[in-house]
């Protein structure tokens, strides 16, 4: 492992790690207006949401490495304090990355990029049509990082109120994933596009599970067992007792498999059951020696 301190670093080297390792990021297509209410539209990957109540994201916009400039945004945003965060997936994202070429103060990207100005309710930029969700924010308050090339600026936008493409929502106003099929950003010129390998991760707010210590050691020390394998078995609220063990090893005829299998095949065999999420089945098989 090769180990780095800041201040060895070019500027460039350090953004390329970072923006290289810290990832995929979302992408928030913000769109603001200068002096004269003229529109601009930018993407910028420093970006998530930070708070629900209430509604603040938080986008940065970075000085440029080259020649220590800010960027129109963020000349917009201090000068007008307000903004609209657009979101972005993967019908529009060729179009955002065109929108990012540095054209000159007063240039309308929405036009470059061909993408359609939608009048927004309550804020002065325009909303992207395009996209899938739009949040109309003022900006509370920007945050300086530094005054060198490369510093950022945090821009705190309390959203003020939100549109979203009404294919997308079910009744309980839940997001279809796959739908919205947003796309983010990797190192260098890659992207990466949700619907391309979501999976999901039961989160462990709504039950206490056993955790990863509790479950036997020869389970823990499994060489065919993985890390996230092992996380799924800890997430249980319970490990099987021994009726439950034999009845199952019972019911599918596994009595002789158990006996005459070594520990490796036995836990190649739960593997499959945990691929399929059917954790207990997989408890069962990898107790049955113990």
């Amino acid at each position: 492992m090769k180990s780095f301190l800041p201040s060895e670093l070019e500027t460039k080297n350090i953004y390329g790690l970072l923006s290289g390792s810290i990832g995929p990021r979302p992408i928030a297509f913000v769109s603001s207006v200068d002096k004269n209410g003229k529109p601009n539209l930018s993407p910028y990957s420093f970006f998530n949401v930070f708070s629900a109540k209430p509604p603040i994201l938080i986008f940065s916009p970075v000085r440029r490495v080259r020649d220590n400039s800010i960027k129109h945004t963020l000349e917009n945003a201090m000068e007008y304090k307000e903004v609209v965060i657009n979101v972005v997936n993967w019908d529009m994202v060729q179009q955002v990355s065109l929108s990012s070429t540095e054209y000159d103060q007063g240039i309308n990207e929405f036009e470059k990029a061909g993408f359609t100005m939608l009048e927004s309710d309550l804020v002065k930029p325009p909303r992207v049509k395009e996209s899938p969700v739009q949040y109309e924010c003022k900006v509370n308050e920007i945050i300086s990082l530094g005054e060198e090339g490369g510093a950022g600026n945090l821009v705190i936008a309390e959203v003020m109120k939100i549109h979203i493409r009404e294919d997308l929502l079910d009744e309980g106003l839940h997001i279809d994933q796959h739908k919205i099929d947003l796309v983010s950003r990797m190192g260098g010129n890659w992207y990466s596009r949700a619907n391309e390998g979501m999976f999901e991760v039961e989160k462990p707010i709504h039950k206490t599970g056993i955790g990863v210590d509790q479950l036997p050691k020869s389970v823990r020390l499994s060489t065919i067992l993985t890390g996230n394998d092992l996380g799924k078995l800890g997430n249980i609220e319970g490990l099987p007792d021994r009726t439950e063990i034999q009845k199952f090893i019972s019911e599918n005829h596994l009595e002789h498999f158990i006996e005459e299998s070594t520990d490796e095949r036995i836990h190649v065999i739960a593997q499959e059951y945990i691929e399929k999420n059917e954790l207990e089945k997989a408890l069962n098989i990898l107790l049955a020696k113990q």
